[in-house]
């Protein structure tokens, strides 16, 4: 944990740095920490409910797994509605806006679904239909308002930097959500101890509160007001949804491999997440406590590493490059993790786990750009919703594939080194399909893309 928050500090200072030499000329240091309170938000909502009411809603309440995990998976089951709430984002202002009252809505809604449903377990007393039917609707409207608000900040970033202002912004704005974590981490553990109903209730809605009201904040004024604005969303009308999906998404070769791109790169470098401390505890014998620190030194290296990418490597050798070492990089870290668990070497086990969050920052880094830069200012919002999908679909997959392989693989007799280690292997399997297919990949030549310059023109 005090690496993590080491990594993080020291990540917010690099930016600030950066920031104050000018991230982007039209807007001001201050403006730019302003909008970094939305995905501060974010983290904090993140940590409350997938680290807090998950917890108390099984050990406490007593909700049976299974449903807790049903429930959990609701936001991410709605996610390809990011597509449509872009469109409508890009197409159908609000107030003649096409960013700030979206984000403000979707966290508002957001906010009511976690309030509903911490108002619902706190006052249960018998699960019965009613009570299941109203948590799963409370549970929508989460993912509903969280898929809304967050697509429509990185459609945001999209419209408001532009060249070498976006790698630094991405990343920066992805750290601000990871400090939001890290606050809620710490800090709402010592605000629930000791535990009571009625202080995770209070909790709860001052969290929200706080979220919401950061969200105002950092938006307000943000978007940019430019002439195109009414240009730009005529096109964007000037095509239905599902016609615009149609003609113009899913028959293009070059949105079909990113989108395969995104997918694989994300299963590639995080199927493994949950898979550490089980391979490091049966096959190389550390204790609980050995274990526990993995998250935090796989942390230090994934916000290390991102902070590197962010201020210096994209800018100096390009997104595709910083995305192909950080792809090399992580073939070779599965390799040798498998390796370490041969020779049962915990010295090198650790110095890969080090590694490996390396690779996953400098991926991360350069697939943030990559995805902004695949946006146009006619259809930021519907792109950002097509990438989205296929990150949530990534990391879902991920975690059933590798799930499957290990539960199979043990089944059929397979040691734990066997198990863990064919999960390794995919994943370095995967990231390789990934490499190849990056190298494939155009932007320029894809249709939304051609379609943007040319009104420019």
């Amino acid at each position: 944990m005090n690496l993590i928050l080491k990594a993080v500090i020291l990540h917010t200072v690099l930016f600030n740095g950066i920031l104050g030499a000018g991230i982007v000329k039209k807007s001001s240091f201050l403006q730019n920490i302003r909008l970094a309170g939305f995905p501060l938000g974010l983290g904090l909502t993140s940590v409350l409910v997938s680290g807090t009411l998950n917890r108390v809603m099984i050990v406490e309440m007593g909700i049976p797994a299974v449903l807790v995990g049903l429930f959990f998976a609701l936001p991410l089951l709605i996610s390809p509605l990011r597509v449509w709430l872009g469109y409508r984002s890009d197409a159908y202002p609000l107030w003649g806006l096409r960013r700030e009252p979206f984000i403000i809505l979707g966290s508002l809604v957001a906010g009511l679904g976690v309030a509903v449903t911490t108002v619902v377990i706190v006052r249960l007393s018998t699960l019965n239909a009613l009570v299941i039917g109203v948590l799963i609707m409370a549970f929508i409207a989460f993912g509903f308002g969280r898929n809304l608000s967050s697509n429509t900040f990185e459609a945001l970033l999209a419209d408001k930097f532009t060249g070498d202002q976006r790698p630094r912004a991405v990343t920066f704005f992805k750290v601000a959500m990871f400090f939001g974590i890290m606050i809620g981490a710490i800090f709402l553990g010592r605000l629930l101890d000791p535990f009571s109903s009625q202080r995770l209730l209070s909790i709860v809605l001052g969290a929200m509160v706080l979220a919401f009201l950061l969200a105002i904040v950092a938006v307000l004024r943000q978007e940019p007001r430019k002439p195109t604005l009414q240009s730009e969303t005529d096109k964007a009308r000037s095509l239905p949804f599902w016609d615009t999906i149609r003609t113009m998404i899913w028959p293009d070769p070059q949105i079909r491999r990113f989108f395969i791109f995104v997918m694989l790169t994300v299963v590639g470098t995080l199927a493994q997440d949950v898979f550490l401390e089980p391979y490091a505890a049966l096959v190389l014998g550390m204790t609980v406590g050995e274990t526990a620190s993995l998250e935090a030194i796989w942390g230090a290296g994934t916000l290390l590493s991102m902070a590197a990418a962010g201020a210096w490597l994209i800018k100096r050798f390009g997104y595709v490059r910083v995305v192909r070492v950080g792809l090399i990089l992580g073939v070779l870290t599965f390799a040798g993790l498998i390796l370490s668990g041969a020779i049962h070497n915990t010295l090198i086990f650790l110095i890969l786990v080090f590694t490996l969050g390396v690779t996953t920052g400098l991926s991360a880094a350069g697939m943030l750009t990559a995805v902004i830069e695949f946006t146009t200012p006619e259809r930021a919002g519907l792109l950002m919703g097509v990438w989205g999908v296929s990150h949530n679909l990534g990391q879902a997959s991920g975690n059933l594939i590798s799930g499957a392989v290990v539960d199979v693989v043990r089944v059929l007799g397979g040691q734990p080194l066997t198990a863990y280690g064919m999960v390794f292997a995919l994943e370095a399997v995967l990231l390789l399909a990934a490499l190849w297919l990056l190298g494939q990949i155009r932007v320029s030549e894809a249709r939304v893309v051609a379609e943007s310059r040319l009104q420019e023109v």
